[in-house]
């Protein structure tokens, strides 16, 4: 058929669908025996009763559906471009004889006449979308576009028809649809969508992610068969909802919390836990500040829920519920130990959305890496922030996405969660890469409220700022060389000491003394295990492939412990093939007990590689860590005896 030939017949059905005003299935009864018509006669009817009303009223035409014998022995149907639906021959018998109701399959509607029931649906929300839905009128003036088709050679409507009769968007094009569907706006790129979906963990079925047109057809699926689908994927369940102005019967009640697993290094701990949107009074940008490393030269983009303590209600009180509150960091999961800048400029690292107790966050950079956090409470409404924390949910369990340090890093990803979450209008064309630039356009665009950060004090008062412990280092450091003969002048030439040089000076300190040094001898400890744990990252790799007994024995430790910590960040992989989207209550036990089996793996894998890379380390560190061990016991043992002699309570 000549795409001239084809405009027409579709001119031509848009024409006469007018007297229909709804949709008509008409099955093709010809070679089908009366069962045979029957059979697929009931199936056309549940499938019109499955539809919503304004789908049924839009889709105002008549569309042929018949079995055919063309058609992958694999493949349940396929629709036409606007007018016809063929249906694989094979099922017919199993429909017929009713073994299809019974007959299981490995794909995600169980049996095999529910699949052809999907099928259906699935390919009349095809000719849905693809449709244009002219209002009635405007027949006259596709008649005439016609016409002008066929007497000038045009292929198509004119220009100056299109503009009149098509609509803005279908489904498959709409920008919210896009965003929640997992093809985003390019960070950067004005506008231009993502070509890959990388929403692609807990899907129903993978072939939702080949293009928006499938995602859509696939999804109208669950929206209408799957009673769970408005629990599972909540936001897509209210946006059909919303198009439609219509949804099916929800039998499931859904639980009041999200599930997710907590990635915090405390291994004794159930990692497994829940978020009550309700009790979120508030969503802040957290930044931490920038360093001299190569990938934090910019800072890092964190989002932090301000989570009511159990029984407070929800008020500005919350902020001193510090325990309760979590962090969401989008972070390259790091499976070959090494951060290496150029896998993180090709994209060799997975990006995905952790979640963390703020406590632990907040020591991993201020104590240990000696970066301040500020943390800048964001303008959104109720429901913007309860659906911005569904959508984290959401992303904890389904996305798998690729970190790049320069084009998608934390703050391009913490960007999309807020955008896609929230739907707030402010962040639509808003664009930054760089994390403390994003700070800045937020606050440009009203959306930040940084004028908490104006106080220094009141700010490290309320929580809106952590400080980095280098200043405090620094105070510590000038006690000593208020009370000692100390040469050097700052806490980074004390610490550049090695632990033998520092040690004489223990016997010297008093009380005051002995408890600052104590403070900054274990800031050396941990500086020195940093250091280690960057040596060993260096020898690890340069040993790969080497025969080493020591090495491979300590590679066998770090390739468990990888494999066995990246469920915290892919939760989903504890629940196997079970289900789809966000998990259900019914899944949380086998959550549950999986996460605390890996937790306790990890507990005792920690264990075992401590000891086995303490064996890997050169001498000079090996050495360096354990004199510093020493310093820290011998100025807890001088600080015992100092309290003990000035006639105070022993100390522990």
């Amino acid at each position: 058929m000549s795409r001239l030939t084809r405009w027409l017949a579709v001119c031509g059905l848009l024409l006469t669908s007018s007297a229909q005003a709804a949709l008509h299935l008409q099955l093709k009864t010809e070679g089908l025996s009366p069962a045979e018509q029957q059979a697929s006669q009931a199936l056309l009817d549940e499938a019109m009763q499955s539809l919503p009303p304004r789908f049924i009223e839009q889709l105002d035409r008549q569309i042929l559906v018949g079995w055919t014998d063309n058609m992958p022995s694999n493949a349940y149907g396929q629709a036409s471009l606007v007018s016809e639906l063929d249906l694989n021959r094979n099922l017919l018998t199993a429909l017929t004889d009713g073994s299809a109701a019974t007959q299981q399959t490995n794909r995600p509607h169980g049996t095999v006449r529910r699949e052809m029931l999907a099928t259906v649906l699935h390919e009349l929300t095809h000719i849905y979308d693809r449709a244009r839905l002219w209002p009635a009128a405007e027949r006259s003036l596709i008649q005439r576009c016609a016409r002008q088709s066929s007497s000038s050679g045009i292929i198509g409507l004119p220009d100056q028809c299109r503009g009149q009769t098509e609509r803005r968007f279908t489904l498959s094009d709409d920008p919210r649809l896009l965003d929640l569907a997992g093809w985003q706006q390019y960070v950067g790129r004005r506008g231009e969508r993502e070509q890959d979906n990388h929403q692609i963990v807990r899907s129903p079925d993978l072939y939702e992610v080949t293009n928006p047109k499938e995602f859509v057809a696939v999804n109208m699926e669950y929206f209408l068969l799957d009673p769970a689908y408005a629990c599972r994927r909540p936001a897509l369940y209210r946006y059909y909802k919303e198009h439609f102005g219509w949804a099916p019967t929800a039998t499931d009640e859904c639980p009041k919390g999200f599930a997710f697993l907590n990635a915090g290094n405390d291994f004794a701990k159930q990692p497994l836990g829940t978020v009550d949107p309700e009790r979120v009074y508030a969503v802040d940008y957290l930044l931490a500040e920038a360093n001299q490393e190569w990938a934090s030269r910019w800072g890092h983009s964190m989002l932090r829920l301000v989570i009511c303590a159990p029984g407070r209600p929800r008020g500005p009180d919350c902020r001193l519920d510090l325990q309760e509150h979590l962090v969401l960091s989008y972070r390259a999961f790091v499976n070959d130990v090494q951060l290496s800048s150029w896998d993180g400029l090709t994209g060799a690292y997975p990006s995905r959305l952790f979640v963390l107790p703020l406590a632990q966050v907040i020591d991993e950079y201020t104590k240990t890496e000696l970066r301040s956090l500020a943390s800048v409470p964001l303008k959104l409404s109720r429901p913007e922030i309860e659906e911005v924390v569904e959508h984290a949910a959401e992303m904890h369990w389904s996305y798998d996405g690729n970190y790049y340090f320069i084009s998608n890093n934390c703050a391009v990803e913490t960007l999309k969660l807020l955008r896609s979450g929230s739907d707030n209008s402010q962040l639509k064309g808003l664009d930054s890469i760089v994390p403390n630039g994003l700070l800045e356009v937020l606050k440009a665009r009203g959306l930040a409220e940084t004028s908490v950060l104006d106080d220094p004090k009141e700010a490290l008062r309320l929580g809106y700022r952590f400080d980095s412990y280098r200043d405090r280092y620094q105070a510590m450091f000038d006690v000593l060389k208020s009370r000692m003969p100390i040469k050097q002048t700052t806490v980074e030439d004390w610490l550049a000491l090695n632990a033998d040089e520092r040690r004489p000076w223990i016997e010297q300190a008093d009380l005051r003394s002995s408890a600052a040094l104590l403070l900054l001898e274990q800031a050396s400890f941990r500086r020195q295990l940093l250091l280690a744990q960057d040596e060993v990252k260096q020898k690890y790799l340069g040993a790969r492939g080497l025969k080493d007994g020591g090495m491979d024995k300590a590679n066998k430790t770090l390739q468990e412990i990888l494999a066995s910590s990246g469920f915290l960040s892919r939760p989903a992989e504890l629940l196997g093939s079970s289900g789809y989207g966000l998990p259900q209550a019914r899944e949380w036990e086998m959550l549950e007990s999986e996460s605390s089996q890996r937790q306790q793996q990890l507990l005792r894998l920690t264990t075992d590689l401590d000891q086995e890379v303490r064996k890997l380390l050169e001498p000079a560190r090996a050495a360096e860590i354990a004199a510093t061990e020493a310093n820290v016991k011998q100025i807890g043992e001088h600080l015992r005896a100092i309290h003990k002699a000035s006639g105070g309570l022993q100390l522990p």
